[in-house]
């Protein structure tokens, strides 16, 4: 099957990682390679390591990147595990990172793989498809108060209390099996006036679900807690987010980094000794242009954030 992909902000993240034709570098999303082969294109005895833990975006890859692959790694596994997929290919530092955080646009259209509230399929949302955890058992097995929650949490639901308790309601009689199911189970316990809300009214517990099956914001952390000991000096750091939650983590981690001194506000003088770790490349997050809106609307809500290791 053919996908029609375009990578959310592909200049501004080759201008973000400011690249080195013999540099190492590291796109720890790979998906369907439009970042990674933008990035090969500009190395010359340098290297890229592509890393995915969906082994379709792995099977593709090699023809997305022809002409390309003698300066590419494919490696499959969460870009959490970045250092441990480092240390075994014996590289101990690189030159720049790049995540890009949201659902690839081929998991989101393959019906099958039950991402989509506008599509029927079996609930799945796995990104990576040996996982043993699927919507399925999130949504038939979870209780109804971790729900509620992590549609709260994740999701930002204001009725997920009320979606929470249908699903439940719904269960006790029979399984919720597929994803326009789900998607007609949560319309139903929202009021009208929620329904005719310009965005659909699965959008925000499909994407709390998601998060769950994939510990997504657990990965993000992860990363986050690693990512920075392995840039060399001057490599840079580029994340793109999609939502508020991973956003949030990634702007307080670069503002913790870039501050280094961690005193109370009140302490007349630094005691702590520690000092800045990164550049912020940029004060605010970067957007995507109206040209690049109008042309792919799933990049509406993406925020760059690029730091350079001191």
């Amino acid at each position: 099957m053919e996908y029609t992909h375009k990578s959310v902000l592909l200049q501004e993240c080759l201008d973000g990682l400011n690249i080195k034709p013999d540099g190492i570098y590291v796109d720890g999303t790979l998906g369907r390679a439009g970042h990674s082969r933008e990035i090969a294109k500009r190395l010359t005895s340098g290297r890229l390591i592509g890393i995915d833990r969906d082994a379709a975006a792995l099977e593709a890859a090699p023809a997305r990147l022809e002409g390309l692959m003698d300066r590419v790694t494919l490696v499959r596994g969460n870009f959490s595990q970045v250092g441990e997929i480092l240390r075994k290919l014996d590289i101990p530092a690189v030159d720049g990172m790049l995540f890009d955080l949201g659902v690839s646009s081929p998991q989101l259209d393959e019906a099958a793989r039950g991402f989509s509230y506008l599509q029927d399929a079996p609930l799945d949302m796995r990104m990576d498809q040996s996982a043993a955890l699927t919507a399925y058992e999130v949504v038939n097995e979870w209780s109804q108060e971790e729900l509620k929650r992590i549609l709260w949490q994740y999701g930002e639901e204001r009725y997920a209390g009320p979606i929470a308790a249908a699903i439940v309601r719904h269960r006790a009689q029979a399984p919720v099996r597929t994803t326009l199911e789900l998607a007609d189970l949560i319309r139903s316990a929202m009021p009208a006036k929620a329904c005719r809300e310009k965005q659909h009214p699965a959008k925000r517990s499909f994407q709390a679900i998601r998060i769950a099956v994939n510990d997504e914001l657990g990965e993000v952390e992860r990363m986050l807690n690693t990512a920075l000991d392995l840039l060399n000096p001057g490599g840079r750091l580029a994340i793109i987010s999609f939502h508020s939650l991973e956003d949030r983590l990634v702007k307080t981690a670069y503002a913790g980094w870039a501050k280094g001194c961690t005193c109370p506000p009140d302490f007349p003088v630094c005691v702590c000794g520690k000092t800045p770790k990164v550049r912020l490349v940029g004060k605010k997050p970067i957007v995507s242009t109206p040209q690049e809106l109008e042309e792919n609307p799933r990049a509406r809500s993406a925020k760059l954030r690029v730091a350079e290791k001191l």
